[in-house]
């Protein structure tokens, strides 16, 4: 079992920045991603990285704007945003332990969100 909390999300202007962690806890896995999801709109990827050898993935949307990386010391992955637009606000779940990194099907455990706003 794998417990993931989200954390750091929160109110922004556009053009802004946020950093959002991920904390796992509990068994080892081979990714952690990132996905978002607006109201009204299905849950999209946005970046992953491997837990071993730290291999990133972006979502075209984000790449040169969002850089994902790990602590590996403290199990967090992290999510920095810059440049925010407000097409970026979304709830952000990271989930953990992928058989297709880039599809939100392929992960088996998720954590709750934490809402990010980008205003105009």
């Amino acid at each position: 079992q794998v417990q993931l909390v989200e954390s750091g999300g929160g109110l922004v202007q556009a053009g802004g920045s946020l950093r959002l962690s991920c904390a796992a806890s509990g068994r080892t896995v081979n990714v952690i991603g990132w996905f978002r999801q607006a109201p009204g709109k299905e849950r999209e990827f946005v970046a992953a990285i491997a837990w071993s050898g730290g291999t990133t993935y972006y979502a075209d949307s984000v790449k040169g704007r969002f850089t994902i990386s790990r602590d590996n010391a403290k199990n967090t992955v992290y999510l920095q945003m810059n440049s925010l637009k407000p097409e970026d606000t979304a709830v952000y779940h990271c989930a953990a332990q992928a058989v297709l990194v880039t599809s939100p099907v392929g992960y088996r455990y998720w954590g709750q969100g934490t809402q990010v706003t980008v205003s105009s």
